[in-house]
């Protein structure tokens, strides 16, 4: 009774939804759709999050339209399992939070909401209108960047809001329909990126698309089309106008697809590595950098594809490394002690890196650690490797060591002995010592106390 009773309270707490009055197909902004039955698109709802079709559901019900958008329906197509699910419906953010108890409005240039079922988080986005009318909150920059697109229009209107034409297609659950507005379909048949609408246009207004255009095209396999490419490589200067933080998250994404090698490849090709990662401007040109990056590249990519976990914090100290070791270098010439000019070096990197792509400070404290680990590796007497094996940091320390053995950096000996050493049991760890060769520090021997001028009185 109490618990009925509560539920009351609550319900009648929150103003019913109204759903926006829909007239006809060309009114909802479907009009110009084509409609792909399940039996030609062969979408296995089995790999759909059960998060995804209830939100779907709980939108349709309170009345809205509510469909599964962009890359999951690109991914479905395409027989691969979504790893995130975004919806897209005519409901306002106001009207989504009141529908989900657990759900939440988030973001500033566009506003979204958050649905959290157990564990999953589906984004639900409103469908977006032109951003060039007077109506809405809407601001764009000189360059054409938008800078804010707060504009709420419908279905059709927010398929040409869309990037490429294969993450404008839309899934109804309901129907098991999918709503083409720009051939989607067709080209991701065809092997085939498409920009909609005037890709140098489009690039301006969000520079980010260039990356996401390279990633996509590694990650999946499709070709950009020509007319979608022409323009990269002449606007990649643009990206120096996007906000660090965007640019790492765009950057993680494409480094942890499962095919980094192939996206660093495109981005050298394309023009878009210069001011991202130091890394791609200098390293990928030396044989021992390239080696080193390119290992490291490989076994991300193995992990992401096996499924592994992978640390972003690792990932971006290997990409990085070599700069630190060439100011490492540096700071010694000038005559600094080798663990100083370490750690000034690491300090040196770190800020460069950050007016240019911001690295979260969780992620860069780990870089920091690892790197500043190194040296100890080189310490293998006395009590230095028992203390080295109990550090925190030890093992991401230790894979780190492995790889710049494998790329030629240090002696593969070296790594072969910490394996070992690990390995052993404490008789043979002592036997596996070497001579400590540091110079001892003779203890002075305190002078014999004056007598006090006093003393005898």
């Amino acid at each position: 009774m109490i618990k009925k009773l509560l539920q009351r309270v609550f319900q009648s707490s929150k103003k019913p939804a109204s759903p926006p009055v829909v007239k006809d197909a060309r009114a909802s902004g479907t009009g110009n759709a084509k409609r792909i039955p399940s039996k030609i698109h062969r979408i296995d709802r089995k790999l759909i999050s059960h998060a995804a079709i209830k939100t779907t559901d709980g939108l349709q019900k309170a009345g809205f339209e509510a469909f599964i958008v962009g890359g999951a329906v690109r991914d479905l197509l395409l027989k691969k399992r979504p790893k995130d699910f975004d919806i897209a419906t005519n409901a306002t953010p106001e009207q989504v939070n009141r529908i989900f108890r657990r759900s939440r409005i988030i973001g500033r240039r566009f506003r979204l909401v958050h649905v959290m079922f157990g564990d999953e988080t589906i984004e639900v986005s409103t469908f977006r209108g032109s951003h060039l009318g007077d109506e809405g909150d809407s601001k764009v920059a000189d360059s054409g960047r938008i800078l804010r697109d707060n504009v709420f229009g419908n279905q059709e209107e927010d398929a040409v809001r869309r990037d490429f034409t294969a993450n404008a297609l839309y899934y109804d659950p309901s129907s098991e329909e999918v709503l083409d507005f720009h051939n989607g379909v067709a080209d991701i048949q065809a092997g085939i990126l498409r920009m909609i609408g005037d890709p140098a246009t489009r690039y301006r207004e969000d520079p980010v698309r260039m990356l996401r255009g390279v990633r996509l095209s590694a990650k999946l396999g499709l070709k950009l089309d020509a007319a979608t490419e022409k323009p990269i490589s002449q606007l990649a200067d643009l990206l120096h106008d996007v906000p660090p933080s965007r640019l790492f998250d765009e950057m993680l994404k494409l480094f942890l697809s499962g095919h980094a090698l192939e996206s660093a490849s495109a981005l050298r090709q394309h023009g878009l590595h210069h001011g991202l990662l130091p890394l791609l401007d200098v390293v990928l040109e030396q044989p021992m950098g390239e080696r080193f990056v390119k290992i490291a590249l490989k076994n991300t990519d193995d992990r992401v594809l096996a499924e592994k976990p992978v640390s972003p914090g690792f990932l971006f100290a290997t990409l990085l490394w070599h700069e630190v070791l060439l100011a490492w270098k540096k700071f010694e010439k000038q005559g600094q002690r080798p663990i100083p000019a370490l750690h000034m070096a690491m300090d040196e990197v770190s800020d460069i890196q950050s007016e240019k792509m911001a690295i979260h400070k969780r992620f860069s404290i780990t870089m920091k650690e690892i790197w500043g680990l190194q040296p100890r590796f080189e310490q293998r007497s006395g009590k230095r490797p028992y203390s080295l094996l109990e550090n925190p940091r030890y093992r991401a320390a230790y894979d780190f060591l492995l790889l710049r053995c494998e790329s030629g950096e240090l002696p593969e000996e070296l790594g072969q002995w910490w394996t070992a050493f690990a390995l052993a049991d404490g008789e043979q760890r002592l036997t596996m010592l070497q001579p400590d060769t540091t110079p001892k520090k003779r203890r002075r021997r305190r002078s014999p106390s004056k007598p006090s001028a006093n003393a005898g009185d």
